[in-house]
């Protein structure tokens, strides 16, 4: 495969930001275009639920300095949304009718958020929260306002909900889940984070479904849940999940996974030819656990962002990083590595639940599928060592060793 002398970005985020940079790091010397919907650089997206919205920061984490795509030759279109793509012409066109052809095609799109299809899913004046505009707008509502419900109690909602009460209003959050999180973490570990915000003054309706939020033209009044109750509230967020933006891929005539993502193989390479995908909407072939996945996490992008730059310059290589996460919420703070599945997996508890000061572990035919440390910091790199390694331990041995000895 030759080198390609124009590599075409669609998508502004960590993942094609991250690319940009590695294909220039790795000597590419021809043309790379960057295409971002929004008018800012690229930045990543976990301040925005962490520090912005809690009010110790006024922007995100730039991915890079504002002068460094001028200096590394990277022509980047703030503001441009790639409209079509003509696979056979190798060709990308904008929504201010710009044409770009291209030898290597990168699909970086990320997502939206998932709106409730209730009646009033679409009043205005409802918040969600995947920008930096909405991060910004998101915390002014919370400083002004009394009372604040959040729908949806998983990661986003969660964040959401500690810095709403760190703004001093009172929270709800709504869920028909009967633990939060339960479905990433199971009840067990999930019962630890619905203790630690009722500890904080948030007040859950756990196993009750929104039938409508209420309210008109002048704005959202709050909430109707399943049973007939009404819940008024000054600001609503609807944080239930977001949708991989895959129309573009779609209309293109990219194959779509049973997932929703756009279907890559291992190299992060679609079936078109030249054309790959990373990060949210990206669908990869994982060698390690033998089927695609779809992650919607920070290192995701980050790491096959990077990763793509040696294919698209002629390689080959798996994307072979397992999933990785972490959140902050009051003084709890977690780290996450693997995939579990909760229902299936032994879970394993190294240290003290209550005190939440903690590493939980998902084991799978005797091997760490997954592992989270709660407030702990010393074993990450053991941790890492042990999901990725497909070492074989007990659960005894998980509880009571010295875990870099069982890597």
């Amino acid at each position: 495969m030759s080198e390609p002398r124009k590599i075409v970005i669609v998508g502004a985020g960590l993942g094609g930001a991250s690319a940009a940079a590695a294909v220039r790091e790795r000597g590419f010397g021809g043309e790379i275009l960057l295409l971002g919907s929004e008018p800012h650089r690229p930045y990543e997206l976990p301040p925005l639920s962490k520090g912005v919205l809690l009010g110790n920061a006024d922007e995100p984490d730039w991915v890079h300095e504002e002068k460094f795509y001028a200096e590394k030759d990277i022509r980047f279109g703030a503001g441009v949304t790639a409209t079509r793509i003509e696979l056979g012409a190798r060709l990308v066109v904008d929504d201010a009718g710009g044409e770009h052809h291209y030898d290597r095609l990168l699909l970086a799109t990320g997502s939206r958020p998932r709106r409730l299809p209730v009646p009033g899913g679409d009043l205005p004046g409802l918040y969600t929260l995947r920008t930096l505009d909405d991060a910004l707008k998101l915390r002014s509502a919370f400083a002004a306002a009394e009372r604040v419900l959040i729908i949806g109690a998983g990661w986003l909602g969660s964040e959401a909900a500690a810095a709403a009460r760190t703004h001093h209003a009172e929270v709800t959050v709504v869920d028909p889940v009967p633990v939060p999180l339960a479905n990433v973490v199971g009840e067990t570990v999930g019962a630890v984070f619905r203790d630690l915000h009722i500890a904080n003054g948030v007040r859950y309706r756990l196993g009750e479904q929104v039938a409508e939020i209420t309210g008109g033209p002048d704005g959202v009044r709050g909430v109707r849940l399943g049973t007939g109750e009404e819940l008024t509230a000054d600001v609503v967020l609807v944080a239930v999940g977001a949708a991989p933006r895959v129309e573009l891929a779609h209309a293109a005539g990219l194959e779509l996974s049973d997932n929703g993502g756009v279907a890559v193989d291992a190299a992060l390479r679609t079936a078109a030819p030249e054309v790959y995908a990373v990060g949210d909407i990206a669908a990869n072939f994982h060698p390690r656990f033998g089927r695609r996945i779809r992650v919607e996490h920070w290192a995701n992008a980050k790491d096959q962002g990077t990763h793509v730059a040696q294919n698209l310059l002629g390689g080959n290589e798996p994307f072979l990083a397992s999933p990785y996460f972490f959140t902050d919420q009051y003084d709890l703070g977690c780290e996450y590595r693997g995939l579990a599945d909760p229902a299936a997996d032994e879970l394993v508890i190294r240290g003290d639940l209550a005190a939440r000061e903690f590493t939980a572990f998902w084991l799978r035919e005797g091997q760490v599928a997954a592992a989270m440390n709660v407030n702990m910091w010393d074993d990450g790199d053991a941790l890492g060592a042990l999901v990725d390694g497909h070492t074989k331990v007990t659960a005894d041995q998980l509880k009571t060793a010295d875990l870099a000895s069982l890597v």
